[in-house]
């Protein structure tokens, strides 16, 4: 479906639809008009709407943004499943998205199960590494209670780094949010609330031998 040849048609729905949103459209309304403009399909239309962002909100989160080499010394956040499940798509070779507030997000969601793939414990072993050198004072993983599996990852987790803090929480949006930490995310609704933010799955591809097959928003 994601052939180079749709690129240049979602590129200009993503342009359209965050047009659409900087204008208080509701963004079903809003990406149904553009969908239909251009005559996309049900997955991307989701990529669509993952990649763009109102004007202000991108500007916003790109002023909240910090790098990897800004994280040392400060308390570190992780959307557990969101950082995990991109991390295990882009080293899947699956389609990651670079959206307009240059976050990368997959196509994946959790809806109430999870479970592990050949990625997982490769992305786990990547992050140790690279949270051991960028050295943030603290590393506390939230995780879904309710999402199934969510109690064996944690204990993945615990073994692979037994200094990082890992809670099972009902509801980890809020949660992070409200956090006076650098919060590790790509969910819209944190960023546009976190006081700071890290892209660690851009981080991880970045410091590894990973080629993603990725999508710029433009």
């Amino acid at each position: 479906m994601f052939t180079p040849a749709l690129v240049p048609a979602l590129r200009a729905a993503v342009a359209d639809l965050s047009w659409l949103l900087g204008r208080d459209y509701s963004e079903t309304a809003a990406l149904a008009l553009v969908g239909d403009r251009y005559q996309l399909a049900a997955r991307a239309r989701l990529a669509v709407s993952r990649m763009a962002g109102a004007e202000a909100a991108v500007a916003g989160r790109r002023a909240r943004r910090i790098e990897l080499a800004a994280l040392r010394g400060r308390p570190l956040a992780i959307d557990g499943f969101n950082v995990l499940v991109t991390g295990e798509s882009a080293l899947a070779g699956a389609l990651v998205l670079r959206g307009r507030d240059g976050a990368l997000r997959d196509l994946g969601s959790v809806h109430g199960g999870y479970r592990t793939v050949d990625e997982t414990d490769r992305v786990i072993a990547a992050l140790v590494a690279l949270l051991t050198a960028a050295a943030p004072s603290s590393v506390r993983w939230l995780l879904d209670r309710p999402v199934s599996n969510s109690g064996a990852l944690a204990a993945r987790l615990r073994a692979a780094a037994p200094a990082w803090t890992v809670e099972l929480v009902d509801a980890p949006d809020p949660a992070l949010a409200a956090m006076d930490a650098v919060i590790a995310t790509s969910d819209s609704w944190i960023l546009d609330r976190c006081q700071a933010w890290i892209d660690l799955p851009a981080a991880l591809i970045a410091a590894g031998d990973v080629d993603p097959w990725l999508i710029d928003a433009g």
